[in-house]
């Protein structure tokens, strides 16, 4: 749909605001009958290097780094929830208006859960890696996160404006935690096949501790999402909600997408691997999710136009997925008459509609079973990272 043609709340965001009704100011409480049942939680890092300094010192960095709460009646299968860029693990956790998040909502529901902050992030920040600040409009300014988040558009010095019939929660509290939210990185995130590799053998450590489990992603993540499965044979399934990029095998490239600027032509190109890697994302199932409001004609507006390419990418991606003899469904939430998301459905005022379908799918691929409970991360046993001496 040509974006002349969207219908935004005239006062913009401000008379929003000022009609809201939810505050945010408590907790919601939930409407969920199933009590939160755990067995244990706790938390630990995954991956990393270690670097061997001139004074004879060491620099433990660029791990990750994942939080856990593993349910009393546990499923066989626990979820790994991977944020995107700007993010932490925050944005599984509560909603910006307070309700439960996929944190709370799935282990209700017998999941085991882990969420991710990813190398060079809020908990898992520590890194030697150079740091040359923001470097596309999603994370430079609050305008390119509005944007990002498709709430509505803001283009500065205009106001801002959201879609009247959008699922963000919309209060003066709700747009305050959404901005405080964001998260910069300590150190650069570059667009490279080294580094999709690195996110790739790091997101296996994870694997490798935890066991089989399945794996979410959201936006730039959804690259290390497919480098990971790539990585390990442990990724049952991916539910990669609105993939930023997407892989494709170097000997069948995808048809071009021409991006209308410069900056979104520097960041939405195809993540091509070798076929024989690359045949491992069709051995399992993978679900993708794509919410309202991408426009269908090229922008100058680079958020806007960085949607419209990642979801034309999302459909090549599928079909060749497919056509190899995978199992690959994308979802278009505005063909199943659900209007209004976001590009975070699952923090939307209609999340627990949205996670609904993703459980669904999951029954029908049989990830959904009891037959071995997930009992939690396996000790960790590693060789002694420093010259360590006994004193005498």
């Amino acid at each position: 749909m040509n974006l002349q043609r969207r219908k935004f709340l005239g006062a913009g965001l401000a008379g929003a605001l000022a009609t809201a009704t939810a505050t945010a100011a408590h907790a919601v409480p939930s409407k969920e009958e199933n009590v939160i049942a755990l067995r244990t939680m706790g938390s630990f890092a995954f991956g990393g290097t270690i670097d061997r300094l001139p004074d004879g010192t060491t620099f433990h960095g660029d791990h990750g780094y994942a939080q856990y709460y593993v349910a009393a009646h546990s499923r066989t299968l626990p979820i790994v929830m991977w944020h995107g860029i700007g993010q932490s693990g925050k944005t599984y956790e509560s909603t910006p208006d307070g309700r439960e998040g996929y944190q709370a909502l799935l282990p209700r529901r017998d999941w085991s859960v882990y969420i991710v902050d990813q190398p060079r992030r809020g908990r898992a920040g520590y890194t030697n890696a150079k740091n040359s600040g923001p470097e596309i409009p999603t994370t430079a300014s609050e305008a390119g996160v509005w944007n990002a988040f498709r709430n509505g558009l803001w283009v500065a010095p205009g106001k801002p404006t959201i879609y009247a019939d959008s699922q963000f929660p919309v209060s003066g509290a709700a747009v305050d935690q959404f901005f405080r939210q964001q998260t910069p990185g300590t150190g650069d995130e570059p667009s490279t096949a080294e580094f999709r590799l690195f996110m790739g053998k790091t997101g296996a450590a994870l694997f490798d501790r935890i066991g089989d489990g399945i794996l979410i992603t959201h936006s730039n993540s959804g690259q290390y999402g497919w480098e990971i499965a790539m990585a390990t044979k442990k990724v049952r399934a991916i539910v990669a909600y609105e993939p930023g990029a997407c892989a494709f095998p170097n000997e069948e490239p995808p048809a071009d997408v021409p991006a209308k600027t410069e900056a979104v032509a520097a960041r939405m190109f195809p993540r091509m691997v070798p076929m024989a890697r690359w045949q491992a994302l069709t051995k399992i199932p993978i679900l993708i999710v794509f919410g309202d409001h991408i426009s269908d004609e090229p922008s100058e507006i680079f958020n806007v136009d960085v949607w419209r390419i990642a979801r034309e990418r999302a459909r090549q991606f599928v079909k060749q997925i497919n056509a190899h003899g995978g199992d690959a469904t994308l979802i278009e939430l505005p063909k199943l008459e659900i209007h209004g998301n976001t590009h975070a459905a699952f923090a939307d005022k209609n999340n627990v509609e949205i996670l609904n379908l993703m459980t669904k799918w999951f029954a029908e691929k049989k990830l959904d079973g009891y037959e071995r409970p997930h009992a939690g991360p396996a000790p960790l046993e590693l060789p002694m990272s420093i010259p360590l001496e006994t004193a005498k």
